[in-house]
């Protein structure tokens, strides 16, 4: 622990009581039974990463994500910051399903939208503690929408490690998961921390990065990764790394794909409303991936709107999925797409007409071994 906060002065934790502590057991068995794959529980305070995460902002590896330095990185740096008066935090872990094929969609996006999937369940972890003790409990649902460093919370509840690609590596269950939290202001027994670090000498991660977006272990540069490219990024995509990017339409999950620890353990998902939608269930190879970003291409505003209703990949804007198929052709096209890309002239949005225009350079030189670009 660090130094209290003054405006959040730490509190004592009392002794282990059996009443506590069957109390933990007795709500750890009720969020497995709503389909998590990890609980745990862990006391809040400073985070045992706060001087890696400062150095990361500092380096400038988070990239555009601006909402992760200032008063955003004052309150990740202690965790009783974000909801006044907690003092414990209820950890959840539910997979996301590592055991269906890879593909130009990031697995985690494939199915309903996780936030409020599992928003729900932890109101529902939150509202059994509530009938448990008799009276209400100040809580507060956090699923990766909060200032909070959520693997530094999962790994001190004991959940797993980090793993060398900077993912929570969870035992028996891989690191294709989602995590929540619930923070409470209620005395919970918390967990034994999760110290061992089960990488060992694997590199496997870093080696197989097509951008170079992990320079160390345990260091994600943003700057570089394709999920932030392809979700987060609102400017052009560096030329440089297009290529890197491949048949990836949002997301990815290389690094995860070659661990060990998935290749083993990952788990299907456990709720179904993790599934994979139909439109996602055919780009597992060239052809479906070339189709998938044709089909975004000729999206309209209301065509996006319809078919990603209740889905993550909406933190993607239109033109920004547009964006990502033009350099996902550009890779992967060919001749048959070239239709598609010169409709784009006529694009509202000069960044989906440059990366068109990249991407009919690109495929035209592949497919009649062209010295240099296509003039047009």
């Amino acid at each position: 622990m660090g130094s209290p906060d003054p405006g959040h002065p730490i509190r004592v934790t009392p002794s282990p009581t059996p009443e506590r502590a069957s109390l933990t057991q007795r709500l750890t068995a009720f969020a497995y039974g709503l389909g998590f794959d990890a609980v745990g529980v862990a006391t809040l305070g400073e985070p045992a990463t706060r001087a890696a995460f400062d150095a990361w902002l500092a380096r400038g590896q988070h990239a555009g994500m601006h909402y992760l330095d200032g008063a955003g990185a004052e309150l990740r740096r202690d965790a009783r910051r974000p909801h006044p008066g907690a003092t414990h935090a209820v950890v959840l872990a539910a997979s996301y399903g590592g055991h269906v094929p890879s593909g130009a969609v990031a697995r985690y996006a494939r199915g309903d939208d996780y936030h409020e999937v599992l928003r729900e369940r932890v109101r529902e972890v939150h509202h059994w503690l509530e009938r448990e003790v008799g009276h209400p409990v100040n809580a507060r649902p956090y699923v990766d929408s909060g200032p909070l460093l959520e693997r530094d919370l999962a790994q001190r509840a004991g959940l797993g490690w980090f793993g060398k690609n900077t993912m929570l590596i969870t035992p028996e269950a891989g690191s294709f998961l989602f995590l929540a939290s619930l923070l409470v202001e209620f005395e919970l027994e918390p967990s034994a921390p999760f110290e061992a670090d089960r990488c060992g000498s694997c590199t496997r991660c870093l080696d197989a990065c097509p951008t170079g977006a992990l320079p160390a272990p345990r260091v994600l540069d943003a700057n570089r990764c394709i999920s932030y490219l392809t979700i987060e990024h609102r400017g052009a995509i560096p030329p440089a790394l297009r290529y890197g990017v491949g048949g990836l339409l949002y997301g990815c999950d290389i690094c995860n794909d070659v661990c060990p620890w998935n290749v083993k353990f990952a788990r299907e998902a456990m709720l179904p409303e993790f599934i994979p939608r139909e439109l996602f269930t055919e780009a597992h190879d060239g052809e479906g991936t070339r189709a998938l970003a044709r089909a975004f291409l000729m999206m309209s505003p209301a065509d996006y709107a319809a078919a990603f209703k209740g889905s993550a990949i909406k933190r993607a804007k239109l033109w920004m999925l547009q964006r990502n198929a033009c350099v996902v052709l550009g890779n992967v096209g060919t001749d048959e797409d070239l239709t598609v890309l010169d409709a784009m002239d006529a694009h509202e949005h000069a960044l989906v007409r440059e990366h068109a225009v990249w991407a009919i350079d690109h495929i035209v030189r592949r497919s009649r071994d062209l010295p240099g670009p296509r003039q047009r």
